[in-house]
């Protein structure tokens, strides 16, 4: 479907460009990373040059502050190449040299991390290309693969889109294929993707109803809305986490990505956690509601839209 752009009654056509080499795609991607991933730059092109190590050059490295997790960045120019193979032959090249990963981040970085600091069941590499073969996009139809897709699209009037290629809801596990690869088992005994389904666990019938409920209600909020889970909870995001969601057995802590004294909320029902001292938890912002029912929904909803539409 072709894009287009008013100009009084009439349809301009916004037409596609492409991009003169892979070297602006990366250039562009590394300075505005925070804005399109919410990711900090650790090395890459414009920051003294790609990361090597053992024979691997790393295009962009970055560290992902949300999850505690290392994002490797490949810019795809060959076709003929797996993703899949190539993916995680990095994610083998992290776990297995963790120190030299901590040193690089703490040689580019004002802060210090610890190799207590990282989560690495949260490791990931992300592929962005213009374009994806067919195959390659259907190389990532596993509903738990550590490896994303971005298209970028480059358009007249300066107008670039990435757009990330979602695999199938109904897509089976990686591991249905991993005994073909002792890299893929070695890889998948420490990463995980974690979904909706791994926090279900924690919770009652009772609070898994209250949490489809709002869920429906949040999703409500816009078209715009991805459901992000994490390893400690659920996270709805719009450019970045608006609100997150942590299912308890009997409760759950919702939590709004709002910072003290943002938050409008004339009832009290949102804890600050910030005062009388800062408190930590697992979700983004300042704010945590607890729920164990649902006769306040819709001024939950009211506080939760505050986060969505300032976020």
């Amino acid at each position: 479907m072709p894009l287009f752009k008013s100009e009084g009654d009439a349809l301009i056509e916004i037409k596609e460009e492409n991009f003169d080499l892979e070297k602006n795609l990366q250039k562009i991607t590394e300075k505005n990373l925070e804005l399109i991933f919410g990711l900090k730059l650790i090395k890459g092109a414009s920051n003294g040059g790609e990361f090597s190590l053992n024979g691997f050059r790393i295009d962009t490295l970055a560290f992902d502050k949300e999850s505690k997790s290392f994002i490797i960045i490949e810019y795809k120019k060959d076709k003929n190449l797996s993703v899949i193979d190539q993916g995680y032959a990095y994610l083998s090249l992290l776990l297995n040299n963790k120190a030299e990963f901590i040193l690089e981040y703490n040689e580019n970085s004002e802060d210090k991390l610890k190799r207590e600091d990282v989560d690495w069941t949260q490791s990931k590499v992300v592929f962005v290309s213009p374009n994806f073969t067919r195959y390659q996009k259907q190389a990532i139809n596993f509903k738990d693969l550590p490896i994303e897709l971005y298209e970028v699209k480059r358009f007249s009037g300066e107008i670039i889109l990435y757009e990330q290629l979602k695999s199938p809801e109904t897509s089976e596990s990686i591991n249905k294929i991993s005994q073909k690869s002792e890299v893929v088992q070695d890889v998948n005994k420490e990463v995980k993707v974690y979904s909706e389904e791994d926090h279900f666990g924690r919770a009652s019938e009772r609070t898994l109803q209250i949490y489809h409920e709002i869920k429906e209600k949040v999703l409500e909020l816009g078209d715009d809305i991805i459901v992000k889970p994490r390893k400690w909870y659920i996270g709805f995001k719009r450019n970045t986490n608006f609100v997150d969601f942590e299912l308890q057995k009997k409760q759950i802590k919702l939590f709004l990505n709002l910072k003290s004294g943002e938050l409008n909320d004339p009832e009290g029902v949102a804890k600050d956690q910030t005062k009388p001292e800062p408190k930590g938890h697992w979700g983004n912002g300042d704010y945590e509601i607890v729920i164990e029912n649902i006769y306040n929904l819709s001024y939950i909803l009211s506080l939760i839209k505050q986060s969505y539409e300032r976020n």
